[in-house]
């Protein structure tokens, strides 16, 4: 194509948005993402260092120009290093997001709603003078509330503070990679961690395609999608994998403040319990679709049988 063929060609692409059609060159554009990573558990220097797990974390971001959000567990940050670890993702101009003080579970049948809510307002005293942090709470274990006041109630709150929730898209058990990881490692420091790695990739793979289907069915289009993930030994090994794996298969990293501008993270299905990717709850008030979905929508109930007949 000479200059002048694709100048034309662009600008027919320019007059096509205008009438309100697609481009050719939009369509092709594939499913966008961004990384969101939750809890910032630094204490468990298992090979790696907690600067060093920091360190490779954001070199992974850095190398692929992604500017994540990071829900910071505030007991995490009391401690000198917990802030000075925290600093380096507030220079680096990630986000910064409130996950409670103690990271308890909102469905848990003995929560005192208002000892859940002053949880939140404790980690954002801990959390106010970073200038990186965001009015974005996502909740624990993204339980979000078992009965119809517990989540009503924290809705309430959430918006009389200015918050917005942090919803995740894609819902996956990274965790328990992790866990297994480390228990190896504890165990025989030089074990081959090939095997978590490639299972981890699998595993984020499968999830991605899956909620990425159940958006377009339940939205009638795609979204810009939070993964979860977690500030852990595995992603301090692995994330710079799971970003390359996600462009290989033609999908775009955006930076995090720039997918929670997509509707979908306004919505606020009436279901219960409460929770769980956004994607998941909508499809949930969706009643043809809720019967094909399984609760919890992640846990490792549904990744232990398989790691264990791999020998993970």
């Amino acid at each position: 194509m000479n200059r002048r063929t694709f100048t034309k060609s662009l600008a027919l692409s320019i007059a096509t948005v205008g009438l309100g059609r697609v481009p050719a060159i939009a369509r092709k554009l594939g499913p966008q993402f961004s990384i969101t990573m939750d809890d910032f558990h630094w204490q468990n220097p298992v090979k790696l260092a907690s600067s060093e797990r920091n360190e490779a974390i954001l070199s992974s971001l850095h190398s692929h120009s992604i500017k994540a959000a990071l829900f910071v567990i505030g007991r995490n940050i009391e401690a000198p290093e917990g802030k000075q670890l925290l600093s380096a993702w507030d220079k680096a101009g990630h986000m910064i997001g409130n996950h409670t003080y103690s990271h308890r579970n909102y469905n848990a049948p003995v929560t005192v709603v208002a000892e859940y809510q002053q949880d939140v307002l404790r980690t954002e005293a801990l959390l106010k003078d970073f200038p990186r942090f965001r009015k974005y709470f996502r909740f624990p274990m993204l339980k979000e509330g078992d009965t119809a006041a517990k989540r009503d109630a924290m809705r309430s709150f959430l918006a009389q503070h200015g918050y917005r929730t942090g919803h995740v898209t894609i819902d996956n058990s990274d965790w328990l990679i992790d866990s297994r990881l480390t228990a190896r490692l504890k165990k025989d420091a030089a074990a081959d961690v090939k095997p978590y790695r490639d299972y981890y990739m699998e595993h984020m793979w499968a999830r991605a395609e899956y909620y990425d289907s159940l958006a377009k069915r339940v939205l009638g289009r795609p979204v810009k999608h939070t993964v979860l993930v977690h500030f852990n030994l595995l992603n301090g090994l692995f994330l710079g994998d799971l970003i390359e794996m996600f462009k290989s298969k033609g999908w775009q990293p955006i930076d995090a403040e720039e997918a929670f501008v997509d509707p979908v993270f306004s919505a606020k299905p009436k279901v219960l319990p409460a929770g769980e990717s956004i994607v998941w709850s909508l499809a949930k008030e969706k009643g043809t679709i809720a019967k094909s979905l399984r609760y919890p929508a992640e846990d490792g109930e549904y990744e232990n049988a398989r790691m264990d007949k791999l020998g993970l």
